[in-house]
């Protein structure tokens, strides 16, 4: 069997997918469809017209699949260049789908045949592969999971999220709007569930680059304090506010939320942190968020949600885990909301927002490879393939309902249990323009 025969048959792509009959071995047939596959020995195998190429570019790409678990094995050879993907990364991923978390690894014997000995050599795993240590969701874990994503070049996150600098699923008004319009109303409509007004106080924690924090005091004067274990975000972000001429309403600081011992904030916002909290920590996280309110005071949670109680929350030796989000854990949305609940909160609305995070990830995808020879000048060709694997399959995720995105509002009740909510929701509706205070005091 020759190697693009094998590579094939491993992934599940060794038959037409219109008929069920194999490929011509080492030949090509079919037309229009599917993935077509080459390798370094000359073979091919594969529709004559298809989506996309994966090309084995050296012999380490067959022995990467043959030791890697899972998607792993596929993961190293592509990001270390000894897999090349010709052609549109999502589409490719699309059309492997359904077969990839069901790769038949060749044995040694298999590649041992198909290619001789001089391949038989354990491969390197990339440098961009982590495995954490020390206790799960530990404090120096945590900012060791964070900085690890997060601290890699801020330059590079321009280049890829645009000038909102927004790292979270935006709301799209309409599919004709822009990125940034989307972001703008995804920011905007956490502050007409808040109903932030002019002087209120708001703590907005895992706050990425502080645009949260600084939409909520430029557009509806409030005095907002932003937290976040990157290191690089928050001076990015006290930079921004200074620039911006909000340093009187905003303040990021670099910290853990755990950390923040101030209370009586008017509202708290969680933009895309529970995925780093973890379900152990999932009652502490909820409890600590409504001893920082005061009584009346709301809490807008927003994050990603796996649709399944079935489906682990985290996969140790998924792509996802290694390479982009170590110790990330996606929740349920029942376990969420409960320990919302039982920390003491009224839960008043809830909402899917899983397509618009569908529309966010292509709008990055685009970006990145708008951008793509600055994205690798900055980061390197290996980080960069990460994020184009990484952000094309969270698209298709979301396209195909394997996991969501849902945003959470509850209230922390009065002491006699007035919740201060409106009777029927007013956040779809902008509010008129409104009169801001004098950016005075720091936070």
């Amino acid at each position: 069997m020759k190697v693009a025969d094998l590579f094939a048959q491993a992934l599940g792509i060794d038959r037409d997918p219109g008929t069920g009959a194999p490929w011509a071995a080492g030949g090509s047939t079919g037309a229009g469809s599917g993935i077509a596959i080459s390798a370094w020995d000359g073979s091919r195998t594969g529709p004559a017209d298809p989506i996309a190429e994966a090309e084995l570019v050296s012999p380490r790409a067959i022995m990467h699949l043959a030791t890697g678990r899972g998607t792993l094995g596929l993961a190293r050879a592509y990001v270390l260049g000894d897999l090349e993907v010709h052609g549109d990364m999502y589409a490719t991923l699309r059309e492997l789908a359904d077969r990839v978390n069901n790769i038949r690894r060749p044995t040694l014997r298999q590649v041992l045949a198909a290619t001789g000995p001089s391949v038989l050599r354990w491969p390197t795993r990339p440098p961009e592969e982590v495995r954490l240590r020390g206790g799960r969701h530990a404090k120096h874990r945590d900012a060791k999971a964070i900085s690890h994503h997060y601290d890699v070049s801020n330059r590079f996150y321009e280049l890829v999220l645009g000038p909102s600098m927004a790292y979270t699923c935006a709301v799209y008004p309409s599919a004709e709007a822009t990125l940034e319009e989307a972001q703008e109303e995804k920011f905007d409509l956490v502050a007409r569930k808040l109903d932030l007004q002019p002087g209120m106080r708001l703590l907005d924690v895992g706050c990425g680059w502080g645009s949260m924090v600084m939409h909520a005091a430029r557009q509806y004067g409030v005095r907002a304090l932003g937290v976040t274990l990157s290191l690089e975000q928050a001076q990015w972000a006290q930079r921004a506010i200074e620039e911006a001429g909000l340093s009187g309403l905003a303040e990021v600081r670099h910290m853990d939320y755990r950390d923040v011992s101030e209370s009586g904030f008017d509202a708290v916002s969680s933009i895309g942190l529970t995925e780093h909290i973890g379900g152990e920590q999932l009652p502490a996280y909820t409890h600590h968020l409504l001893e920082r309110l005061r009584p009346g005071g709301r809490l807008l949670n927003h994050c990603i949600i796996r649709p399944d109680t079935s489906i682990p929350t985290i996969y140790k030796d998924g792509f996802i885990n290694r390479y982009v989000f170590p110790d990330g854990e996606i929740l349920a949305l029942g376990p969420v909301i409960n320990a919302i609940h039982d920390a003491g909160f009224e839960v008043r609305h809830e909402e899917n927002l899983r397509e618009h995070y569908a529309l966010t990830l292509a709008a990055w995808g685009e970006n990145l490879e708008r951008n793509w020879d600055a994205a690798v000048a900055e980061v390197g060709e290996r980080r960069a393939r990460v994020w184009r694997a990484y952000m094309a399959g969270c698209r298709f995720g979301f396209e195909r309902n394997q996991v969501q995105l849902h945003q959470v509002l509850a209230v922390k009740p009065q002491p006699d249990g007035a919740s201060g909510m409106p009777l029927r929701p007013t956040w779809e509706r902008r509010p008129e323009t409104i009169t801001l205070p004098d950016a005075g005091a720091r936070v």
